[in-house]
């Protein structure tokens, strides 16, 4: 149906019916008017596979592939990866009568403690957005639709209805709403989806700020925007602001409010947005109804119902989590494995932990265990080590090194119960059980070569880094996790992840600690950009392992760095060419990363920003070129006294490396920008006149009034520091109003 077919059959239409489409039909669909020839379509969870619930409630779900949550994947650094991910995904919601998945969540890792980090990407916003678009244009080249979420900063699970994110407005352009730019510019995504929490005061589902003049107005969405489950509080001011679907369906509740503020009654829920006076237009009710029904259309008439291959997407399932997977440690090339006998220990190798809990739990169709991957390579003896029932169950730790001890090796699988992380609650700390650290301890002893694997959907603390000779970090991998981890043990696989985040020794020296998760419904992201590894960097803290680190079975040389250029004006693109050698046995995946530094800030800034990446196959002792862009924004940043994406004329350095600690490779570029100036105010200091375009008028204008000899006397000889509206005070012809008169009508000049 077209815009236009849309707009004349919303003109047909009762209030009442217009209402009514604006909030779901019960918890998984929107309301139909079948008299009127409009479907209901059905939405379904979830980010990393589909959790389309059976009936009406919460609990079952129909069988789904679980691919790899997206802690995982953006390990891959490969928007492709993503989008095969994304393109299965939309098969299986086409098979299950499914219009539009909820997903992806795109939300920033603030804390390693976030409850629900498993199921976001990224510390970074360039590396979070990019892989979003991938899921996002991977599951719409299916004819599905996508609710990007939880917008925004929905970045803890503590208080997460109420709590009040008080964020700096710089911190929100360069971080938190980078995050979701980049997919809602590049991907299109169908819906997004408002979260809980307010940010600055408001409620992000009544936030007109977030929802129309950013999301509408400066990216130019096209979509609609629903709200997360039940995170509507005023649902005429939301409206207002530019939600237009309220999930789920509220009965007859919130039709009447939006009924009510049409006919020119009052919301009696309190209002955050002062710009909202109570009342609705029927213009506006119509504006809404169109945008929602242009997606329902859309989106219905291309609904097919083909059943899809859930077998190959095991296999894309498992394939992708062997390339996410990050060898964090591997002392005398203890990996891979090769021959001999292999102690399994571990609870986790039988009852793997592949998915988080909350709203994004798939009923997955293939698990496979690690134990039964692994005996399928080579012979293997298995120990329980652990109970995932009772942390506190030390009885098992026995058993299991005397195991150890008579293999050749012994490969312990632990990590973090679904109980200490999940949807819905943030963690304390970010230990594994202590009774896995135990376990790790006397199976060392009596098995110097152990090799751990780590099943966890956020960072932990590892005491043992060091003393086993081994560490893939495995993170939550999906249904085919088990096959994943035994091909990379047994180097079927080479791996070739990187962390997405950085692990910090301590919890203490997270940019988040002294803030997180707040207090009184409120916290305050005092680290302002610093967050992840800009923090690390910008304090000197060394990390336990730093962002975009990984290792490989094979070893990578960087060889060289080239430049398109090395003089731009601001607007024109730079080509970075990196020359990265294989230096090993072995064909391996190098992922390069492009870091951006600005070497004389005139504001405080990173050392440096990731602002590109690539990952290429380089075959044994083979050189490949790989060539990335960065264009303007690669060198902004946000100036938030004049509200906009700015660039200062000046040296940059260009680094290239494996990971944000490691770039050996560098060049500078000059990069020659317009000049910014604030606006002239009462508050300008007498030192900003010199440079300012609009000084000498204001001067002149000043003496004109005041007398000659105020240019030199005043402003040639005054503390340089002084205020423009200490020349109220100085002189006694000019009023504080007559200044502001001055500086205003200077201003429009």
């Amino acid at each position: 149906m077209t815009k236009a077919e849309i707009k004349e059959l919303v003109s047909r239409m009762t209030l009442e019916e217009k209402v009514s489409l604006l909030s779901g039909k019960g918890a998984w669909s929107t309301v139909g008017i079948p008299e009127l020839g409009i479907p209901s379509i059905n939405l379904s969870d979830g980010p990393h596979g589909l959790r389309q619930c059976i009936g009406l409630g919460w609990g079952e779900s129909v069988p789904a592939t679980c691919f790899p949550p997206a802690a995982l994947l953006a390990c891959s650094f490969d928007e492709g990866l993503a989008k095969k991910q994304g393109a299965a995904i939309g098969e299986e919601a086409q098979a299950q009568n499914v219009q539009i998945v909820l997903g992806p969540g795109n939300n920033i890792k603030r804390s390693p403690l976030g409850g629900r980090n498993f199921e976001y990407f990224s510390e970074d916003p360039l590396l979070s957005g990019h892989i979003a678009a991938g899921v996002i244009e991977g599951i719409q080249s299916k004819k599905v639709g996508t609710a990007l979420k939880h917008f925004a900063c929905n970045s803890q699970e503590s208080r997460r209805f109420l709590i009040d994110e008080k964020i700096g407005e710089r911190a929100l352009r360069e971080i938190y709403l980078a995050s979701y730019e980049y997919p809602v510019k590049k991907a299109r995504p169908t819906s997004v989806m408002c979260a809980y929490n307010k940010v600055n005061g408001d409620f992000c589902s009544q936030s007109k700020w977030l929802l129309t003049d950013i999301l509408r107005s400066e990216w130019g969405f096209k979509g609609f925007v629903m709200s997360d489950w039940g995170a509507v509080d005023n649902r005429a001011q939301a409206l207002y602001a530019g939600l237009e679907l309220e999930m789920p369906g509220t009965g007859e509740v919130n039709d009447k409010a939006l009924t009510k503020a049409v006919k020119g009654e009052r919301s009696a829920m309190p209002a955050g947005d002062r710009s909202f006076k109570g009342k609705l237009t029927e213009r506006q009710i119509d504006k809404a109804a169109a945008r929602l029904l242009e997606a329902v259309f859309a989106l219905y008439e291309k609904k097919t119902e083909k059943p899809c291959d859930y077998e190959k997407h095991h296999r894309i399932a498992a394939e992708i989590a062997r390339e996410c997977m990050v060898l964090l440690q591997n002392n005398g090339n203890a990996l891979p494995i090769k021959g001999g006998k292999t102690a399994v220990i571990g609870e986790m190798a039988v009852r793997p932990r592949y998915q988080g809990g909350g709203s994004s739990n798939v009923n997955a169709v293939n698990v496979t265990k690690p134990l039964d991957e692994m005996s399928k390579y080579g012979e293997t003896e298995y120990a329980r080590g652990y109970s995932l029932d009772d942390d506190k169950d030390y009885s098992l730790i026995t058993e299991a090194a005397r195991v150890a001890g008579g293999c050749d090796r012994a490969v312990i699988i632990c990590g973090l119960p679904e109980s200490y992380e999940s949807e819905g609650y943030d963690r304390k700390h970010m230990n594994i059980p202590d009774s896995q650290l135990k376990l790790i301890d006397e199976v060392v002893r009596k098995q110097p070569e152990t090799i751990v694997v780590l099943c966890n959907g956020a960072p932990v603390a590892m005491p043992f880094v060091g003393k086993v000779k081994a560490i893939l970090e495995a993170y939550l991998g999906g249904e085919g996790s088990g096959e994943a981890i035994a091909d990379i043990l047994y180097g079927k696989a080479n791996p070739c992840g990187k962390l997405a985040e950085t692990f910090p020794q301590f919890l203490e020296n997270n940019p988040s600690y002294t803030n997180f998760p707040g207090e009184n419904n409120t916290v305050n992201y005092a680290e302002g950009i610093y967050v992840g590894y800009r923090w690390y960097e910008k304090h000197k803290i060394s990390p336990l392992f730093p962002f975009g680190y990984g290792l490989s079975y094979t070893t990578f040389r960087y060889d060289g760095i080239e430049l398109s250029k090395t003089d731009m004006e601001e607007n024109e693109e730079l080509q970075v060419t990196v020359s990265v050698t294989n230096t090993g046995s072995i064909d391996g995946k190098e992922i390069v990363e492009l870091y951006v530094k600005e070497n004389n800030p005139r504001v405080s800034r990173p050392e440096k920003e990731l602002k590109a990446f690539k990952k290429v196959l380089v075959k044994a002792g083979a050189t490949e070129k790989v060539t990335m862009k960065l264009d303007r924004r690669a060198f902004a940043y946000w100036d938030d006294v004049l509200h906009c994406w700015r660039t200062d004329s000046g040296s940059f350095t260009v680094l290239a490396g494996g990971s944000s600690d490691n770039c050996p490779l560098s060049a500078e570029v000059r990069v020659n920008a317009r000049e910014y100036h604030k606006p002239l105010t009462v508050h300008t200091m007498i030192r900003e006149l010199k440079t300012h375009p609009k000084g000498k008028a204001f001067i002149d204008r000043v003496c004109s009034i005041g007398g000659e000899e105020l240019r030199e006397g005043l402003f040639g000889k005054a503390d340089p520091e002084w205020p423009l509206r200490c020349i109220v005070t100085m002189c006694g012809q000019l009023s504080l109003e007559k200044l502001t008169e001055i500086t205003e009508e200077i201003g429009k000049e």
